[in-house]
C-alpha cells in the first residue's frame, strides 16, 4: 500500500544508467546546463519518515521514498512516465504460453557490503515479497509466481501459475536486496547510488554516496532527509535553507512566499496520490452499497478540495488517475447531491441517519479533512467521531487488523485499482464480477484487453462506491533555485535523489 503503509507521496524521474568508473569526489563538475558542486549535501523536506526500513515489514511510504532507486534497485525500473525499464536486469524472454519468464542479471554489480548480485539474490528478494508474513503491497499480485529457479548466477527463470501481463511492472516494485543480510529493519545492503549513513529517529536520515556504485555516480556527495510533523514546520525549513527542497508541498496557502521570486522555483508536476474515505466493506453498516453512496454524495468534493488545495489537485471519481490506461472520469456516478444522500440512506433503512468512528492519520492533511467530513455528513443525519490515530497506530489497527469503520489514506500508486479485485485487502470490498475481471485482465494477451477489462472494474467499483475517492492530489515540488536535476511527479512515492544537482559551495 503506501502513504506511511502503503507507499506514499513522492516523485519519479527518468535517468540513464550506464556502466561507469565512480567520478572524483572532489571539486566541481561541468554539465551542459554549468558546474555544480559535486561535494554538495542535499537538504530534503519530508512528512513522510520511514516507520522501519524494510519494505517488506510495514516500513512505508518514508522508506520508499528514501530507499526506492537510491540505496535499493530493481530488476526494472519505473520511468516518469510509468514505462518499464531496464536495471538490474538487463534483458529478459518470455516463453510462447507466457508461463515462464527468464532474466539475464546486469554483470559487476556489487551490494555495498562488497558481495557481488547473483541470481541467488534475486530469488531471494522475490521470495521475500510473497512469503507469508510480507507487508509489500505487491504481495498479491505477485503471487501468481510458482517457482523461482537460478541456473547460474546471472539468470534467473520464474514459473507463472496463470499468465502475468504485469509481472514486469510488477517487478519493479521488488527491490533486490543482500540474501545474506541480517537485520534489513534497521539497516540496508542495496546495489544502488547511495549507501546508508545515519538514521536519526525523529529527525532525519542520511544517505552517502556510494563509491563502488556499479552504474553513473550520484552527482551529489550526501543526500540528507529530514522530517517534519507538519506542514508550516516543514515550510519553515525551506525558507531559512534548513533544506533545499520539498518533496510534496502540503500547505497550498504557503506557496505565495515561494512563488515569483528568484531564491525558490514552484514545480506543478503530476500525482497519482489518492485520497481516500476509505469503508469496510465487511461492516454495517458500510456493507450496504447504498449507504456507502448515500455517504459519497453528502460529501463535496469540489469544496474540500479547493478547501485544502484552492486550484491546485483534481477530482476522479475512482481509484484510477488519468495517467492510468484504463482512466475514465467517473465523477458524475455519485453526485454530490444531499437530498440524493437523505433518499438512500432511507432506502437502505437509515432514515434517522446513523454514528460511526472515523479514524484519522494525525499529519496533514487528515485531521483537517476529517472535520470537514464530519461537518458535511451531519447535514444528512449522520454523526462522525473522530479517532486520530499515528501512522504505526493506523498500520497495525487498519491495514493488518481491520479493526476500523472507515478511515482516511492516501493510495500513491498507480495501476492500484486491482486491489479491488483482492478481498483480503483492508477495507474488504468483495464483488466476485469485480475479482473476476482483474483475473482476467492480468491474463490478457493484449494491454487493450486488459485495459478494456479494467475499465469495466473502475465503472463497477464507483456504482458500488466502494470507497469515496475525495480528490486526486497535485504534485507540488518547492526547492530552491541552487538544484536542478530533482524528480517533479509523484510517482509511487519515489524521490530519485541521485541526479540533483547544486550549484555553489556547501560544507
Amino acid at each position: 500500500m503506501n502513504s506511511k503503509t502503503t507507499s506514499l507521496i513522492g516523485a519519479a524521474m527518468t535517468l540513464a544508467l550506464a556502466i561507469a568508473a565512480c567520478g572524483s569526489e572532489t571539486g566541481s563538475q561541468a554539465t551542459a546546463a554549468g558546474s555544480y558542486d559535486a561535494n554538495a549535501t542535499i537538504g530534503v523536506g519530508s512528512l513522510y519518515e520511514p516507520q522501519n526500513l524494510d519494505n517488506t515489514a510495514g516500513g512505508g511510504q518514508g522508506v520508499t521514498e528514501a530507499f526506492n532507486g537510491n540505496v535499493y534497485e530493481g530488476l526494472f525500473r519505473l520511468t516518469d512516465d510509468g514505462k518499464v525499464e531496464n536495471l538490474l536486469a538487463t534483458d529478459h524472454k518470455v516463453s510462447p504460453d507466457g508461463l515462464t519468464y527468464t532474466f539475464t542479471l546486469r554483470s559487476g554489480v556489487k551490494f555495498h557490503s562488497g558481495k557481488p548480485l547473483t541470481s541467488a539474490d534475486v530469488k531471494y528478494s522475490i521470495e521475500k515479497v510473497t512469503a507469508g508474513d510480507s507487508q509489500s503491497a505487491r504481495k498479491s499480485q505477485l503471487e501468481v509466481i510458482k517457482s523461482i529457479d537460478t541456473p547460474d548466477d546471472a539468470t534467473v527463470v520464474v514459473k507463472l501459475s496463470g499468465r502475468s501481463i504485469s509481472l514486469v511492472y510488477n517487478l519493479s516494485y521488488v527491490w533486490i536486496v543482500n540474501s545474506q543480510a541480517k537485520d534489513r529493519t534497521t539497516s540496508e545492503d542495496g546495489t544502488g547510488p547511495y549507501k546508508l549513513g545515519m538514521w536519526k529517529r525523529g529527525s532525519s536520515l542520511t544517505l552517502d554516496r556510494f563509491p563502488g556504485y556499479w552504474g553513473t555516480p550520484a552527482t551529489n556527495k550526501q543526500v540528507v532527509f529530514h522530517y517534519f510533523t507538519d506542514a508550516t514546520a516543514l515550510n519553515n525549513a525551506l525558507l531559512t535553507k534548513a533544506v533545499d527542497v520539498v518533496t510534496s508541498e502540503q500547505s497550498p496557502d504557503a506557496l505565495a512566499q515561494f512563488a515569483g521570486g528568484k531564491d525558490y522555483k514552484v514545480n506543478d508536476g503530476h500525482s497519482t496520490t489518492k485520497l481516500l474515505l476509505a469503508f469496510n466493506d465487511r461492516k454495517a453498516p458500510f456493507d450496504k452499497v447504498l449507504v456507502r453512496k448515500a455517504v459519497t454524495s453528502a460529501i463535496d468534493d469540489k469544496k474540500l478540495l479547493s478547501s485544502i488545495w484552492g486550484e491546485h489537485g483534481s477530482l476522479i471519481g475512482s481509484m484510477v488517475p488519468p495517467t492510468d490506461p484504463w482512466y475514465e472520469d467517473l465523477t458524475k456516478v455519485n453526485p454530490y447531491d444531499p437530498n440524493l444522500a437523505k433518499q438512500e440512506l432511507a432506502q437502505a433503512g437509515y432514515a434517522s441517519g446513523f454514528s460511526f468512528t472515523l479514524d484519522t492519520p494525525n499529519y496533514d492533511p487528515h485531521p483537517t479533512v476529517a472535520t470537514f467530513l464530519k461537518s458535511e455528513l451531519a447535514k444528512v443525519g449522520i454523526t462522525v467521531n473522530i479517532n486520530v490515530i499515528t501512522a504505526d497506530q493506523w498500520y497495525t489497527k487498519v491495514y493488518k487488523n481491520h479493526d476500523f469503520a472507515a478511515t482516511l489514506q492516501e493510495h500513491v500508486n498507480d495501476r492500484d485499482v486491482v486491489w479491488y479485485g483482492d478481498p483480503g485487502f483492508y477495507w474488504g470490498y468483495d464483488n466476485p464480477q469485480v475479482t473476476k475481471w482483474v483475473k482476467e485482465a492480468e491474463e490478457a494477451d493484449t494491454a487493450d484487453g486488459q485495459t478494456a477489462l479494467l475499465k469495466k472494474v473502475n465503472e463497477q467499483i464507483a456504482a458500488d462506491a466502494a470507497s469515496d475517492w475525495l480528490y486526486l492530489y497535485p504534485q507540488i515540488v518547492v526547492a530552491s533555485s541552487s538544484l536542478t536535476g530533482y524528480p517533479v511527479n509523484g510517482l509511487n512515492s519515489q524521490f530519485y535523489a541521485f541526479g540533483i544537482k547544486k550549484t555553489g559551495t556547501t560544507g
